[in-house]
């Protein structure tokens, strides 16, 4: 049977029979992974699927790996969450990115002030565990005022230790996150956060190697999309790029829209810290998913042209790009080993979350959250707990 009957019985116990399926770390083909109750029960060869279990053969060529996770998305169909941070918009965001491969996502909420930021971390307490959603991604406002990108500068703070007090509500939603300048924030700003279970990042920043290296000592853990919004890594000044690609606690975004970073710089990456180390994000804005070429950010009017999102005076402004074209890109423009592309948009993440117990790999006893691309690495479909996604 190629294509399980509609009923219960197919969503709760079926095998997906692909030519090539990554499971994060290695290549099987041709092969098939079981799906039971919404988790994978193993990988077996065709010719040892049980014979009751209901079969969904992919298209000659199609390629099955774990669905992708996305750590930076400020929106999607339209939505944006800096417009309005609830629940409901972060689950439309991730709902939007889905059909692109993407079943678990960190909505972000790029500068805003702090009363909004604070909205943005309830919503994430009510959504976090549902519909993809993990937590939030706060992207600020603790960041630099010389490196503000299109983060708008009147809301651009420094930080206090009462800041503390809203900040550390995010231990309780979900695997969220923040990224920050740590040169504007205060001695154990860092520390504080981490201790408490955030994950910290840098990012539109112009600290020193030294001050990176001392707040991945107080817990900091990652970099927010490596290259972009930082100064250039000189042979004196090594800065935030030098102390990234040198320190192999730290795990490094990248954003890679033939845009954001020149393809040879996104293969040194990947050469200084391994598929281990680098994390595929979107910086996704509310164009993915959607047919207008224009939005409104923070008052400011975002146009699309050429792939491009720019302001009027020619900043970039996020990106239009999904992760199913961030691993098309690595490969093809970047000359990234498949396997590897396909390991920083999914086990990468999860390990920095702390969630590959469960996701960004296929083994048994992994949520069943998959992704089929075409040979050209194009999505075909994207199953969430084993059910295969409308419109994907």
């Amino acid at each position: 049977m190629n294509t399980p009957s509609p009923g219960h019985e197919a969503h709760r116990r079926h095998a997906i029979v692909a030519d090539r399926l990554f499971d994060g770390q290695r290549w099987h083909e041709p092969v098939a992974v079981l799906v039971e109750n919404g988790r994978i029960r193993g990988i077996a060869r065709a010719m040892e699927i049980p014979d009751d279990w209901p079969q969904r053969r992919l298209p000659p060529g199609a390629i099955l790996a774990a669905g992708l996770i996305d750590l930076q998305v400020n929106g999607g169909g339209g939505m944006l969450l800096n417009d309005s941070p609830t629940a409901d918009t972060m689950q439309a965001i991730a709902r939007a990115h889905r059909r692109f491969g993407t079943t678990a996502c960190l909505p972000t909420m790029i500068t805003d002030t702090r009363e909004q930021m604070r909205l943005a971390i309830a919503a994430a307490r009510r959504a976090a565990g549902s519909g993809g959603v993990l937590g939030v991604h706060l992207e600020g406002p603790f960041i630099s005022p010389a490196r503000p990108g299109i983060h708008r500068r009147d809301l651009i703070a420094q930080a206090t230790d009462d800041d503390l007090d809203w900040l550390l509500e995010l231990a309780g939603a979900g695997r969220s996150i923040v990224t920050l300048a740590p040169e504007c924030v205060p001695a154990g700003f860092v520390k504080r956060l981490a201790t408490a279970g955030i994950r910290v990042l840098l990012g539109h920043s112009e600290a020193s190697a030294e001050i990176v290296t001392r707040a991945a000592d107080e817990g900091m853990t990652g970099i927010t999309h490596l290259f972009n919004a930082m100064p250039p890594m000189a042979a004196r000044a090594p800065g935030p790029v030098g102390a990234a690609l040198a320190d192999r606690r730290l795990t490094a975004s990248l954003i890679v829209d033939g845009l954001h970073v020149d393809p040879v710089s996104i293969r040194a990456a990947f050469a200084a810290k391994g598929a281990d180390r680098i994390a595929l994000v979107t910086d996704a804005m509310p164009t993915v998913g959607a047919g207008a070429a224009q939005f409104s950010l923070m008052g400011r009017t975002i146009t699309l042209a050429g792939g491009r999102l720019v302001d009027a005076d020619d900043t970039l402004a996020g990106a239009h790009l999904d992760m199913a074209s961030a691993v098309r890109n690595a490969v093809a423009l970047a000359d990234v080993e498949l396997g590897d592309a396909l390991r920083s948009a999914s086990l990468t993440p999860a390990r920095f979350l702390g969630l590959q117990d469960e996701r960004g790999a296929l083994f048994p006893g992994a949520r069943a959250d998959l992704v089929a691309l075409t040979p050209e690495l194009h999505p075909l479909m994207t199953w969430l707990e084993g059910r295969e996604e409308p419109g994907s």
